[in-house]
């Protein structure tokens, strides 16, 4: 696997997720962020499975597809904090 090359969260950034086909309107449209830091943390903990698959960020002239977005929210040198790992179904215990 190759070494992440050096990547500025702090420059700005735009999303551009997936349109949702099975509902007249996605949830989401194109979204521009301040930092990228910030528009990888959304698309990975706002944005709905079927919007991130086929999304992609834009960082100057840098591309990255739902696979790029996941490495960059997974990397050491990402710098917000991560939403904690939690079950979908809170309830699913409980029955």
């Amino acid at each position: 696997m190759r070494p992440l090359r050096p990547f500025n969260f702090n420059t700005s950034a735009e999303l551009f997720p997936a349109a949702i086909r099975k509902k007249k309107r996605a949830g989401f449209a194109y979204r521009r962020f301040g930092t990228a830091a910030e528009a990888v943390r959304f698309a990975m903990e706002e944005l709905p499975a079927d919007s991130l698959n086929g999304a992609y960020l834009q960082v100057e002239e840098a591309r990255f597809d739902q696979n790029g977005i996941r490495t960059l929210y997974e990397s050491e040198a990402f710098p917000l904090p991560r939403r904690p790992v939690e079950d979908k179904a809170p309830d699913a215990d409980a029955a």
